[in-house]
């Protein structure tokens, strides 16, 4: 299958690290560590299909892991690199989850990954980001005034963030417009009423899970554990479930000791 090329932002020199955004996101939400993982990396920040500026798939093309991962694999073809680092939040945790499984990256970073779910914790995650999504298609104007208050900000992204506050006002108007007129929400979210990770990865992987998670609570993250007893498994404490901007300092510590151990062989 032929895909359209996905928009992404690169830069830096070394080991592609390839960063993998959640549903309804955008490339932009590793902004809080991009520049620092690119100081020592060849750094891919990329739009999903149907999210941010990326064009969705055609008609009759579903948003299935498998798509998903053979779409990125052609990327990752004509990008020049192969079996990278992967690092992705929600959505995309268990994309990276999924590539690393199918041996198409050489380490696995996951931050609060989908797929560990509960018996209702699904719909509750769905249920959460269908209110974003509904309050998202608010008028333009009335979203940049919420925006430009840090009331309005901490209010839209109560959900994903532990410390919303932390966010300007661009950055909050811009994930609202996201949020607003990504293209493949619906489908990605029906995917996501069946989907399970239930694969083994071999490659290094670290798992990360927010305790202020309010999408994908950290109580998911003991079946995480039970599933990939082989990765290593760390709370990041007061994160919420975007923890980028929440704990920055710790992603980054914890991408550079995942790929330390790729280096080296180690599987956790």
């Amino acid at each position: 299958m032929v895909f359209s090329p996905l928009v992404h932002t690169r830069q830096g020199s070394g080991e592609p690290v390839v960063l993998i955004h959640g549903i309804g996101h955008r490339r932009q939400a590793w902004g809080p560590v991009f520049d620092r993982l690119s100081e020592r990396y060849d750094v891919i920040a990329v739009d999903l299909a149907g999210f941010g500026e990326s064009p969705a798939f055609p008609a009759g093309v579903p948003y299935t892991m498998d798509v998903a991962c053979e779409h990125l694999g052609e990327q990752f073809a004509a990008w020049g690199v192969e079996r990278p680092h992967v690092v992705g939040n929600s959505l995309g945790g268990a994309i990276a989850l999924e590539l690393g499984a199918r041996g198409l990256a050489s380490s696995v970073t996951a931050l609060s990954p989908a797929g560990f779910f509960g018996r209702f914790d699904r719909y509750q995650a769905l249920g959460i980001l269908s209110v974003l999504r509904l309050v998202a298609q608010l008028p333009d104007r009335l979203l940049a005034v919420a925006a430009r208050s840090a009331l309005g900000r901490r209010l839209i992204g109560l959900a994903l963030y532990a410390h919303p506050e932390r966010h300007d006002r661009e950055r909050t108007y811009g994930d609202a417009l996201a949020l607003k007129h990504c293209e493949g929400f619906e489908a990605v979210a029906k995917e996501g009423l069946d989907y399970e990770f239930a694969l083994d990865v071999t490659v290094p992987t670290t798992v990360a899970w927010g305790t202020k998670d309010r999408i994908l609570p950290y109580r998911q993250s003991a079946r995480a554990r039970h599933r990939l007893p082989q990765a290593h498994h760390v709370p990041l404490v007061g994160a919420g479930h975007v923890p980028m901007s929440d704990s920055p300092d710790e992603i980054v510590a914890l991408v550079d000791a995942t790929v330390g151990r790729a280096r080296t062989g180690a599987a956790a």
